[in-house]
């Protein structure tokens, strides 16, 4: 465990209870879990601010207008 952080991490008693077992039938650990669970959700993170970064200067359009639009054409 060098180089890693200890930390003390609160959950819903029915969440541990699932996340016990999961760790059971997988053979990984509960800190494995947490870990891949973080991880996964940094790296969602980051592509989501890749691609608001890739259509930054895309012209924008106001959600009224949007609205308006479908209307317009009975969809809304």
């Amino acid at each position: 465990m060098a180089g890693e952080t200890r930390t003390t991490v609160y959950l819903r008693p029915q969440v541990y209870r699932a996340l016990k077992v999961k760790a059971a039938t997988t053979d990984r650990s509960v800190s494995d879990l947490i870990n891949g669970a973080v991880i996964e959700a940094l790296r969602e993170d980051a592509l989501d601010l890749e691609a608001f970064e890739k259509r930054a200067k895309e012209r924008s359009r106001p959600f009224e207008k949007v609205l308006q639009d479908l209307k317009r054409d009975g969809l809304l």
